[in-house]
């Protein structure tokens, strides 16, 4: 199980890359702006508001594996 969480953390660092998270109504309307700053900013929030839903997955799963550790611990 150890190795299979550290190889979830290395995959997702290796594997992170640029993505584009913008809906296409966001993009149409930021896109007629000039030097599209703007347009990056959007996309580098909509980017970073999409990581909490995963820390919530990864914080519950934690737990409830420390609960289930802990559990077949005492039955022992």
């Amino acid at each position: 199980m150890k190795k299979l969480g550290w190889g979830l953390v290395f995959s997702f660092l290796l594997l992170s890359y640029d993505v584009s998270a913008q809906c296409a109504m966001c993009r149409a309307t930021l896109e007629t702006e000039d030097g599209g700053v703007k347009a990056e900013a959007v996309n580098d929030g909509i980017v970073y508001l999409m990581i909490f839903p995963y820390l919530l997955v990864g914080l519950a799963m934690y737990f409830s594996y420390k609960v289930y550790k802990n559990k077949r611990n005492t039955k022992s």
